[in-house]
């Protein structure tokens, strides 16, 4: 469900609406398990379906997997080495519509692939294709096996789609393009994918186009974070609902309390920690293999100017495919790829750091950097299946539904709720996962599905202008004498064109930007506590913010987010303490970022 980051002293003993929803009609058809992309995406699917569904999450949205991706939305062009041409196909349909119906968050992105020879890896790639194993030493591949892999990308891309076409260079034309490239490069190849640079917010979007699919009446769709299935079986230790389906026992995260909630279905989408929810449920699996992905996030203007705008997207001499990529004025370099250990923390190691500081050099030999341009280190988990003695970049990211029927209910006689576990998955195909997902609910609740997502605009990409002289029209028409446009402008990114419901609260008393940031106000941290779930001060600044993320939090914004949440959240003077001092645990222990805080 996510990494563990969200532990701490408990924010206030105050009911939150989102937990007594639940409790106060403790049943549903369909419960989802995760609050990651794909348990999102599925709650927005069913509940647009008619469906009654419930969604708990047992740390924040999006804290897991799904906000320790690389932030990419990508067609998987080295799937195609690993044959699964399926994924890569529906995976370049579903980056192509994502920036159709997701338009705010997520943008087109220029990569370029340093090519160092011409056949190198032409003999080892049919036995990699075959046995999806190293064979050897680790080779780069060669411009031959790049232009044929980025040939068939073309070919699988050109549905539905208005990305370029590929184009290779020669040395010199693709040092005029990036001068700071090693001068050894034999071509340079550049391709369109593109990214999502927030995906915390595009996840929130879509969890609430699911709540209001329910308050609009076509479902009875209810979510709620830091809420944690802790057993199968009621208080009373029995199973089965009183209805049939399966009770389950959940707990509130942020006070402790523990109640009983029934469902006919039960989806289990919290990657990689899906064994380990099953086994809470008492059916243990041994679906996952994880693998950990790490990055690192620089202010580093002269590697910044270096990328030019592109993704600087290449195999290392390992074998293991990198980026380097700009993110506004930061820069994004990821990602490693090895086993992960369960029973650790998911963080960016120092060897790890090492790997990457080696691994700029091989891109661009002259940029130095120091670990004091580092502002942001962040992990995940990957919910990859099990592999044996597979290598991890040679794992499959596709997704399969593992099916379950009725478990121990059924074996002892009662009829049990079919829990249904996802195993795999990834950022770019969450909507068609989701529908898939949808899919086989809707056949197991005897339902028709009544819409479909495949056009529909996500949140804030409803209506968002389609050029930047449309983005420049939309600022200046919602300016007004207490904001200027790069306020407009801020808002606009952080919300698409959802801005239109904060200036609506904004206007609605009095407002002032902090003193420890000009991006955010007193009242839209009010609109967030009121209207975006914020469990805990990190939450702002983690996810619902990309402040952290660009290195911008200090002791006078932590003190000052905390007391504007303190009432609206119900924080006494302790429960905000604690609060800016878990904050300071969050950053250092699972991002690097050491805060020095204003409170004893």
């Amino acid at each position: 469900m996510g990494t563990n980051d969200s532990s701490g002293h408990p924010a206030s003993s105050r009911q939150r609406s989102s937990v007594q929803s639940l409790r106060k009609r403790p049943r549903a058809q369909v419960l989802i398990i995760g609050g990651g992309i794909n348990g999102v995406g599925t709650f927005r699917d069913l509940a647009l379906q008619g469906v009654d569904v419930a969604l708990v999450e047992r740390g924040d949205y999006c804290q897991g997997a799904s906000g320790a991706s690389s932030h990419m939305i990508h067609g998987g062009i080295r799937y195609l080495e690993n044959g699964e041409f399926r994924l890569v196909q529906e995976s370049v349909v579903e980056r192509n519509r994502l920036l159709r119906i997701a338009p705010h968050y997520v943008k087109p992105l220029q990569t370029t692939i340093p090519i160092f020879s011409t056949f190198s890896g032409v003999l080892s790639a049919p036995l990699r294709f075959l046995t999806h194993k190293q064979q050897g030493r680790p080779k780069e591949r060669g411009a031959f096996l790049i232009k044929l892999g980025l040939s068939m990308y073309d070919f699988f891309s050109r549905d539905g789609g208005t990305v370029p076409r590929h184009q290779f260079r020669g040395r010199k034309r693709a040092l005029a393009e990036l001068p700071r490239l090693h001068p050894g490069i034999k071509y340079a190849a550049t391709y369109f994918d593109a990214s999502v640079h927030n995906p915390e917010r595009l996840t929130l979007d879509v969890l609430q186009d699911g709540e209001k699919a329910g308050v609009s009446g076509q479902s009875d769709a209810r979510a709620s974070n830091y809420l944690s299935l802790v057993a199968m079986g009621g208080a009373a230790g029995t199973s089965d609902g009183p209805t049939g389906g399966s009770t389950v026992q959940l707990r509130d995260e942020l006070t402790g309390e523990v109640f009983d909630f029934t469902a006919d279905v039960i989806v289990n989408t919290t990657g990689a920690w899906v064994d380990l929810t099953n086994e809470a449920m008492g059916a243990a699996s041994s679906f996952m293999g994880g693998t950990k992905g790490s990055h690192i996030v620089l202010d580093h203007p002269e590697l910044l100017e270096a990328c030019n705008g592109r993704e600087i997207f290449f195999e290392h001499t390992d074998g293991r495919i990198v980026l380097i990529y700009p993110m506004g004025d930061r820069v994004l370099v990821g990602t490693t790829d090895v086993d992960a250990d369960m029973a650790e923390d998911a963080v960016c190691t120092d060897a790890e750091i090492d790997y990457f500081f080696d691994l700029i050099g091989h891109v661009f030999p002259d940029v130095a950097v120091h670990r004091d341009q580092i502002v942001y280190t962040f992990a995940g988990v990957r919910p990859l299946p099990k592999h044996d003695a597979t290598q991890p970049g040679f794992v499959s990211r596709d997704y399969r539904i593992e099916r379950r029927a009725g478990g121990q209910e059924a074996a002892a006689g009662g009829s049990g709720a079919v829990v249904l576990s996802l195993v795999g998955g990834k950022w770019t195909t969450f909507r068609a996962l989701a529908e898939h997902l949808t899919n086989d609910v809707l056949k197991e609740l005897g339902l028709d599905r009544k819409v479909s997502t495949a056009k529909l605009a996500i949140g804030g990409g409803a209506g968002f202008p389609d050029s930047e002289a449309g983005v420049q029209q939309w600022i200046k028409a919602h300016m007004s004498a207490g904001r200027d446009a790069d306020r407009i402008s801020g808002l606009l990114t952080r919300y698409g064109t959802r801005a239109e419901e904060v200036l609506r609260y904004l206007d609605g008393g009095p407002d002032r930007l902090l003193h420890s940031t000009r991006e955010l106000s007193v009242r839209e941290l009010e609109f967030m506590a009121r209207n975006e779930q914020v469990g805990h001060l990190a939450d702002v600044l983690i996810r619902r913010t990309s402040l952290a993320f660009r290195g911008l939090v200090t002791g006078e914004l932590l003190n000052e987010v905390a007391d504007v949440l303190a009432a609206p959240l119900g924080w006494d003077a302790a429960a905000r303490t604690a609060e800016i001092h878990q904050a300071q645990e969050v950053l250092e222990r699972f991002h690097g970022v050491q805060v020095h805080s204003l409170v004893a």
